[in-house]
Order: structure tokens, then C-alpha cells, then sequence
């Protein structure tokens, strides 16, 4: 089995958040990148099967010279090459289209997406890249089970879950519960060692106009003072949710 898995570089959560050129990008100064959480799940998930069944793991991301450091972790925790494909990433239609570019190039089974990135949370580049390459999709995916060329599996939808089978070559969004925080791994000297010698490709991107451009960026307003109000006060508990936080 062959397998990509698209990986995001995203800011820390932790990170302090800013913006320059008048508020249209994003300030990079002092914020630490990681991999996307979402991104890591399915990682995890293409490295069991790469341990039970000998699967083939590639791991891609669009971006430049920073972006190595997360591919670098990557292979130490287990997969065993990555591709950058050498461009800024414009937007998620960007990403999907280079992505798709490159598929169109070798042949994978399986095409394993985060369900969305924590930085834009657009939730798009799965769909599309099933789209371009004519591929079922099955998105909020937390569960797999694979048998010979087929594959089961469950996906969270509004109120409950649904289970779907499907044939390879398939796309998938990952997520918590495809594989549990617990069971994410952390690399050691080992793997750190071995990613040295595995091979980190640089493509380069195809050409294609910008199909968004950013605006502005915008915080969200600073929350205002707390209001203590007596446990014994009840009146004056109900008249601030019904008046000021409006909620009754």
C-alpha cells in the first residue's frame, strides 16, 4: 500500500498571535510551528499500517525552507519520505491543486488529510483534492480498518456515526479518534538519527493563478473586566444574563 499524508506546518497554540502590513499577513516573528494536531492523527494512523502491512508513508506539505523542520520530525516518527512541494501557500484551493499535481504523478492507495488546519480552519483541502482527483472522500474520519483492497470505515456526523466501506484509492480527513492523543508518537534518538538519511524531496509547484486574496486580518475584541456577583444575589445574577449577557 501506498500512502500520502498531508501535513500542515501550524503556529503553536500557545503562540502569541500578530499580523503586519497594515493587518493583511501574518507576523511569523517569534511564533513557534508545529505539526497540525489533525495531521499527526493520520500520520500515526498510515505508521500502524506501515508496522502491520509493510505500507509505503510519504509525507507532503506546501511551503518553503521553514516548513523542514516538521517534515524532518515526521520521518523520524516513522514515515519514510517527504516532499515539499516549493511555494507559499496561498490558500487551501492553492494547497489542494499542488497536492493533486503531485498525485497525478505516482499512484496512492490512500490520500490522508487533517479534517481542517488550527490556524484557518477551512476544512477544504481534503474535498478538493478528492475532487480534482475524482476520488470518493470521507471526511471526520475515527476509525479504520483495512482488508485487503477494501476498507471500512467510520466517520462523526451530526448526532451519531456512520460506517462506510469503500475500495482504495480513497481520500480521508483525519481526527481525534482515528488514532487517540495517547498513541501519538514521540520521536526518539533512533528515528532522529534515521530521518538524516531519508530522502526529503523539493518539488517544484505548478504554476496557477491566486484564486483568493486576504483582505485584512482581525482579532477578536479583548474580553471586558469580570462581574463577581454574590452567591446570595440572585436577582442581580438573572438581571445581568438577561440584560448585558443576554442569555435568559
Amino acid at each position: 500500500m501506498n500512502i500520502l499524508v498531508c501535513i500542515s506546518n501550524v503556529p503553536d497554540t500557545t503562540s502569541k498571535i500578530n499580523f503586519k502590513d497594515q493587518n493583511e499577513a501574518f507576523d511569523t516573528n517569534g511564533v513557534q510551528f508545529i505539526i497540525n494536531p489533525n495531521d499527526e492523527f493520520g500520520l500515526t494512523r498510515a505508521i500502524w499500517l506501515q508496522q502491520k502491512s509493510g505500507a509505503k508513508v510519504t509525507v507532503v506539505t506546501v511551503g518553503d525552507t521553514a516548513c523542514e523542520p516538521i517534515l524532518r520530525k515526521c520521518l523520524a516518527i516513522g514515515a519514510d519520505q517527504a516532499i515539499r512541494i516549493d511555494a507559499h501557500p496561498l490558500d487551501g484551493f492553492f494547497v489542494a491543486t499542488q497536492i493533486a499535481a503531485l498525485c497525478k504523478k505516482e499512484t496512492y492507495d490512500l490520500i490522508i488529510t487533517g479534517r481542517e488546519s488550527i490556524d484557518y480552519n477551512g476544512a477544504m483541502v481534503g474535498g478538493m483534492i478528492s475532487t480534482i482527483l475524482s476520488l470518493p472522500y470521507v471526511a471526520n474520519c475515527i476509525q479504520m480498518d483495512v482488508e485487503d483492497s477494501n476498507v471500512s470505515l467510520q466517520r462523526e456526523i451530526d448526532g451519531g456515526k456512520e460506517t462506510l466501506t469503500s475500495s482504495f484509492p480513497i481520500v480521508l480527513g483525519a481526527q481525534k479518534g482515528l488514532v487517540e492523543e495517547s498513541d501519538l508518537i514521540i520521536p526518539n534518538m533512533r528515528g532522529i538519527m534515521q530521518a538524516r538519511q531519508k530522502s526529503l524531496t523539493v518539488e517544484s509547484a505548478i504554476t496557477l493563478n491566486q484564486a483568493t486574496s486576504v483582505k485584512v486580518f482581525e482579532k477578536p475584541p479583548e474580553k471586558g473586566p469580570v462581574k463577581l456577583v454574590d452567591s446570595n444575589d440572585v436577582d442581580g445574577l438573572i438581571e445581568l444574563l438577561q440584560n448585558e449577557a443576554k442569555v435568559l
